[in-house]
């Protein structure tokens, strides 16, 4: 296992085309949810210049204009623009109502545990969680630092700290690894666009993004960048940021930046645009939620969680840990630990972690939230599966385990 490495994870602004598209799919299942928790809600989007794309299918009683919610989103991201706006942009949509499914009508609030066990899963998938003790909210350093620079950006651009800046900007930051441990910044690369090209010269730019982002994102960090970090801000001519004008958008093709930024495995099933019902969008979350618990406890200090969901099965076929040799108990006697006191039924997640009522108990919606900077190490946000609440439980284990 290689112990001394360079890692580099990469963040976008909401701005970016990816994360518009997301941020639309999950504000439409929001407003699904909010007039309907029982809704069954999958949209998919698609951006490109002045045209986006709308893919929904859906069984509910709620009535949601589907070409308004995303118009309200694009105006809140801030592309107020003429090459690409709220106004002017073509919302095209294809629309089908589910089939009816007697076994996605339950109200897993009442359901007893062997109900719970009776209801097959509907889905294939295998999904990932990870923790480790980079940071406080437990994430590996790399995503957490690209995810810091990104929203500051768009605060700067908001607080008229560089207002000129587009919604749509992109950052990298490598970190360098001894013995596995984060030691140092390797590099920073900041990529932004204008509102308008060549309303500032490139200098301010720089001078700005150095200023208003770069050292506000590292003043509370213990690693901060030093004198050998290489520092790159807009490093070639031509930039392709800028929104859909410039480059196209789909939701779901930005995984690794929803969750760990590659320093861990991720499904290949996007998480944005599905209401609560899909494994592969709760299975991830409940993934998380059982590594993070198994650092937070001092289990070890790096946990990964695989989950592999079949057909027809309420609970996985397969639950296996990885702690990259960290582990201060076996990995075996962690999944054992897991599969005793973490809930990875379908039905059960949605009950523990209330998922289909998170929209309608959240101000501007919840699950949009989600789709910038991060489903998961989201201290900004009351997620469930970000609780700890079963660390104690896990250190009477470690305790047990001396004995």
């Amino acid at each position: 296992m290689k112990k001394d490495f360079m890692f580099t994870s990469m963040s976008v602004t909401e701005g970016h085309p990816d994360k518009l598209c997301d941020q639309i799919s999950d504000a439409i299942v929001d407003s699904f949810l909010e007039q309907d928790p029982y809704a069954r809600i999958r949209a998919e989007c698609a951006v490109s210049t002045s045209i986006l794309f709308i893919s929904a299918r859906f069984r509910s009683s709620a009535k949601v204009d589907i070409p308004y919610v995303a118009r309200k989103v694009i105006n809140q991201i801030g592309y107020v623009e003429q090459d690409f706006d709220a106004k002017s942009c073509s919302v095209l949509t294809s629309l089908q109502e589910y089939p009816p499914d007697e076994l996605t009508i339950f109200k897993e609030k009442e359901l007893s545990d062997e109900e719970i066990e009776n209801l097959p899963g509907r889905h294939q998938v295998t999904v990932f969680g990870f923790a480790c003790d980079h940071t406080v909210a437990l994430m590996p350093l790399p995503i957490w630092l690209a995810h810091k620079l990104t929203r500051k950006m768009i605060q700067a651009k908001r607080r008229q700290v560089i207002p000129y800046l587009s919604p749509d900007a992109a950052t990298q930051v490598g970190v360098e690894f001894r013995d596995r441990r984060p030691v140092r910044i390797h590099s920073i690369t900041v990529i932004a666009s204008q509102n308008r090209p060549a309303v500032v010269p490139a200098e301010k730019l720089v001078a700005d993004i150095r200023e208003g982002v770069i050292h506000q994102a590292f003043a509370d960090e213990e690693i901060r960048p030093d004198a050998q970090t290489k520092i790159y801000i807009n490093p070639v001519d031509h930039i392709m940021v800028g929104g859909p004008a410039v480059h196209s958008g789909l939701t779901g093709r930005k995984n690794a930046i929803d969750t760990y930024g590659e320093y861990s495995r991720q499904s290949g099933a996007a998480l944005s645009g599905k209401d609560p019902l899909r494994i592969d969008r709760v299975g991830a979350y409940a993934a998380r939620y059982a590594a993070k618990n198994v650092v937070a406890a001092g289990l070890a200090t790096e946990c990964e969680v695989q989950l592999s969901y079949s057909i027809g099965r309420s609970r996985p076929v397969s639950v296996q840990v990885e702690t990259f040799g960290s582990g201060k108990i076996p990995d075996s006697k962690i999944v054992a630990l897991l599969e005793q006191h973490c809930e990875f039924r379908l039905a059960g997640i949605l009950k523990n972690f209330n998922m289909r009522f998170l929209p309608a108990s959240s101000q501007s919606g919840f699950y949009r939230k989600l789709a910038s900077y991060g489903h998961v190490g989201r201290l900004d946000l009351d997620l469930p599966w970000e609780a700890t609440d079963k660390k104690d439980l896990f250190q009477q284990s470690l305790g047990a385990a001396a004995f």
